[in-house]
């Protein structure tokens, strides 16, 4: 009696690097169990695709050229609510992570992790679960078991979810004005985070913050 055939999962890819698209979409691909419904390289792509495709997950690259990652999180969130999200970052996932989740996210991954980590991360995603590392998975715990939080030493950490998307485009080189069209905010309230980012950062001057956000973008903070 003939087996029957694995029922293939549609994954919509969504990252703005042609090539890492690329290479994602080729790892998926050559899964027995997985195929690629679609693809996306900014916001307006991935939300004018998802309105025509039914994927059963969306693996979505957290820095993209037209905003980031959190915003189309809960935009997905709030339009498709059964479909996981699975966000896939260069940052470092102790900053990111926890955030995402509380978005609505489902799971969080490096992007320097092994093809073999993604392909676990996808089919954790697929059936149900959260996904994050081991070492950050048990920092949640500990933090959520002991009463009272404990001042993070990350500075990040004092920053809100959306002056945390304000630092990321200063580091990326936006200006005011294209990160208020980027996160649909006004010029003076993107302002009012700069000034908020600086006080909660101990920074004292625009330059500096300038310089702090380029410095953590890279990875060096």
């Amino acid at each position: 009696m003939t087996e029957p055939a694995t029922r293939q999962r549609n994954v919509f890819v969504v990252d703005d690097h042609p090539i890492v698209r690329q290479g994602l979409v080729q790892l998926i691909e050559h899964e027995p169990d997985l195929k690629v419904c679609g693809e996306a390289a900014d916001v307006k792509e991935a939300r004018a695709s998802l309105s025509k495709v039914v994927p059963d997950i969306v693996i979505l690259d957290l820095s993209l050229r037209d905003s980031d990652g959190l915003e189309l999180v809960k935009d997905i969130r709030s339009k498709y609510h059964q479909l996981p999200v699975l966000v896939l970052s260069m940052h470092e996932e102790s900053i990111y992570a926890e955030r995402l989740l509380s978005a609505g996210a489902n799971g969080y991954i490096m992007k320097q992790a092994a093809a073999e980590q993604l392909l676990v991360a996808v089919r954790r995603v697929l059936a149900g679960g959260i996904y994050v590392s081991e070492r950050v998975g048990a920092s949640m715990i500990e933090r959520f078991a002991v009463s009272g939080r404990v001042q993070s030493a990350n500075p990040i950490d004092r920053l809100s979810n959306r002056e945390v998307q304000v630092l990321n485009l200063i580091g990326r080189g936006k200006t005011t004005r294209e990160i208020a069209g980027n996160l649909n905010l006004s010029v003076k309230t993107v302002e009012s985070h700069r000034q908020r980012i600086k006080k909660k950062l101990n920074l004292r001057t625009a330059p500096q913050l300038v310089q702090f956000a380029v410095n953590w973008y890279s990875g060096r903070h």
